[in-house]
């Protein structure tokens, strides 16, 4: 991951989670098996992506700027509970292959959308701003080394 900014990497993961909640959409009354893949997909990538940031980026981000109790991260967190009890709202629909989802999804795709805007606009360009190279490939090697079994729960 190398060079890579904080930025530009979750952003990325950002559009990607986006790309397969929109594929669940579009297939879910056309395509359910194929729709539920691209929902595990999108429910692993948004579990894994949480992980990362709880346990990893925003930590450093409190080290680095004394901002623990009270500052953005600790938004980012209560949004984060907000999305996850949405999320398993829409997962229930899923396990029951029920097409009737759209309010689900709306509350899931708003909430994502405001929340998003935040990270990548305000927190994302703070951290790499007060982190190091050396500090940054630390972030990616930590997001590497993340066993499967820490996000990969869906659909049981």
């Amino acid at each position: 991951m190398g060079e890579q900014k904080i930025t530009s990497f979750y952003a990325h993961d950002h559009n990607q989670l986006d790309k397969y909640f929109q594929d669940f959409q579009g297939l879910k009354k056309k395509d359910y098996a194929q729709a539920k893949e691209n929902f595990k997909k999108f429910k692993f990538g948004l579990q894994r992506h949480i992980v990362w940031e709880e346990e990893i980026l925003f930590p450093l981000f409190e080290e680095k700027t004394g901002m623990k109790d009270g500052g953005p991260t600790e938004v980012m967190r209560q949004e984060h509970r907000q999305i996850e009890q949405a999320l398993e709202a829409l997962h229930k629909k899923v396990q029951r292959q029920d097409p009737q989802s759209d309010l689900e999804e709306d509350l899931v795709w708003n909430l994502l959308k405001q929340h998003n805007m935040k990270e990548e606009n305000i927190l994302y360009p703070a951290i790499d701003q007060s982190i190091s190279d050396k500090e940054r490939q630390n972030v990616f090697g930590k997001m590497d080394a993340l066993p499967e079994h820490r996000y990969r729960t869906c659909c049981g």
